[in-house]
């Protein structure tokens, strides 16, 4: 039963009943500290996922439902803003949650700020601006997370706070919160991913607001939606799933904003901030910058073009790795089938220490003597290409970013500062919907790809063009673009298929190694066509 529905039979009841019940609520709640709000914030205050993403829209409640939740549901709670010296001042985390504490009693201001209240509730308030930060955190259980503006923290680490969630006190329950607005930048595009029943209009099975889903995580790290919450046997461990949902809040919801001048100040906002603070629309609200090398619109619709399996003519045709050894990024492999692109491999760093075992699982996953690419930045590249060699694997490219090339763009008009910009421009023009015939670009849906692909931007120098460097792109998205790079460096080198005829023609005539592999795989699909 929801609110409108409790709230219609309380006011189908006699006069004097209804007062009887108000008179028991007031002498209940005579000594909170905080009471939700009617709609929405009550929703999320007792809804009982795991995971619950709030807010959408500005001024729909977000912080005081986070200082309520730690002040009256919680023991132990840890509240984050990613600066964490956004917590402070005048409207802050820190003052709303002293504002419904009552006071400054039991609070101490050095680092961590927390607040220790007379009802033996521990609330500690941080930050972690950087990625690494929330290493700070590492061990301390908490009940209670919450993430004020959740989509300015980068994925790895609200997965790493998620991780030390948990309990020993018998019958208090443990959540996550992530109070935000949609996000308006690449980095925190991970939210359309981890709540898409939600806020992806095109999913198959849209959830409803507050509806619970539940989820685990597959052996590759990537989520998983299962049926309910029984216990699930994956790669021989028993996993419990966990449960999710969304609520969407808005201005008029917030009775204390709802008549404020707030509304012309959403209102008078520019798009696409307005799309996303007035109407909280996940799905619009960031809007590309002008020089974004790839425009998020033709990534969806490669997207869109996917499917389970690559087309029946093509073989694999490239296959690159994007190499980590030890760390905390993962080692990424992108298969290419023609246009169409396998789900990305991802293994972790620590699986991969050496050459050797990025070359086990290039061999491993490779098919039809495709052309192997690995990547040379940061010196990892070597042993594999030397392992590689070892095994008498032919047609393996040396992808060197930061080497100057001769290549122009496909109109001819502009060269290119280093190999890395240009082959960010490639996929580009690879993408581009207005080439002759449209793209046949098929791209897996994936919300880490897409932020890695859109947050480049690019410039025209009088060397050519030149694409953000790698540094800049891992401070943006405080983690390293590997999967973007994977698919970036999988789709410029290797043949193309049979939906590109003349460009398999022109590397064939361009690449003397890839020649007899064109040949011969242009062979066995004219010779299909014979036996038809």
């Amino acid at each position: 039963m929801n609110l409108d529905e409790v709230l219609a039979k309380l006011n189908a009841l006699p006069p004097e009943k209804r007062e009887a019940i108000a008179e028991q609520v007031m002498a209940t709640t005579k000594d909170r500290r905080f009471i939700p709000s009617p709609g929405p914030q009550t929703e999320a205050y007792f809804s009982k996922a795991d995971v619950l993403l709030y807010g959408g829209a500005g001024g729909g409640g977000k912080t005081a439902l986070v200082a309520g939740l730690a002040l009256e549901e919680h023991t132990r709670s840890l509240i984050m803003r990613r600066n964490g010296t956004d917590l402070e001042g005048g409207g802050g985390m820190i003052e709303e949650v002293l504002r419904f504490h009552g006071g400054r009693s039991g609070f101490n201001g050095s680092s961590p700020p927390t607040l220790r209240t007379d009802d033996d509730r521990i609330i500690t308030f941080g930050g972690a601006n950087n990625i690494g930060d929330e290493d700070k955190y590492r061990g301390r259980a908490r009940d209670f997370l919450a993430l004020d503006e959740a989509t300015q923290f980068a994925l790895v680490q609200v997965q790493f706070l998620m991780g030390w969630i948990r309990t020993e006190v018998e019958g208090q329950r443990t959540r996550a919160l992530l109070a935000s607005n949609p996000p308006t930048t690449s980095t925190g595009d991970w939210i359309i991913g981890m709540f898409r029943p939600w806020l992806d209009t095109t999913h198959a099975n849209p959830a409803e607001p507050g509806e619970l889903r539940w989820f685990v995580t597959d052996p590759d790290g990537n989520d998983m939606e299962v049926d309910g919450p029984e216990p699930r046997v994956m790669d021989g461990r028993t996993v419990q799933p966990k449960s999710r949902t969304f609520v969407p809040a808005k201005l008029s919801d917030n009775p204390f904003l709802a008549n404020s001048d707030y509304a012309a100040t959403l209102d008078a906002l520019p798009e696409p901030m307005r799309s996303a603070l007035r109407d909280g629309n996940f799905m619009i609200a960031r809007e590309d910058n002008a020089f974004q090398v790839v425009p998020t619109q033709w990534i969806r619709e490669a997207q869109a073009r996917w499917t389970d399996r690559p087309p029946e003519h093509a073989p694999m045709s490239a296959i690159a790795a994007d190499i980590a050894q030890g760390g905390t990024d993962s080692t990424i492999l992108s298969a290419r089938y023609d246009g169409w692109f396998d789900k990305l491999v991802a293994v972790p760093g620590s699986e991969t220490p050496t050459g050797n075992e990025v070359a086990g699982l290039l061999i491993s996953h490779r098919r039809n003597g495709a052309t192997v690419i690995i990547d040379m930045g940061g010196g990892y590249g070597g042993a594999t290409m030397m392992r590689l060699k070892d095994n008498q694997m032919q047609d393996v490219v040396a992808h060197k970013g930061a080497e100057s090339t001769s290549r122009r763009s496909n109109d001819q008009q502009f060269g290119f500062v280093n190999v890395r910009s240009e082959k960010y421009w490639r996929l580009r023009e690879a993408l581009d919907p207005s080439q002759d015939g449209g793209s046949h670009i098929a791209l897996p849906d994936d919300p880490e790809l897409v932020s890695d692909l859109t947050a480049p931007e690019f410039e025209i120098t009088s060397n050519g063009i030149k694409i953000t460097p790698k540094d800049k792109v891992v401070a943006l998205l405080g983690r390293s673009p590997d999967k973007g790079d994977a698919v970036v460096m999988c789709n410029g080198y290797g043949p193309k298929l049979q939906t590109h005829g003349n460009q398999w023609r022109k590397y064939s005539a361009e690449h003397g190694s890839g020649r007899k592999t064109v040949n011969v795989q242009m062979s066995r699909m004219a010779a299909r066509k014979v036996r038809k």
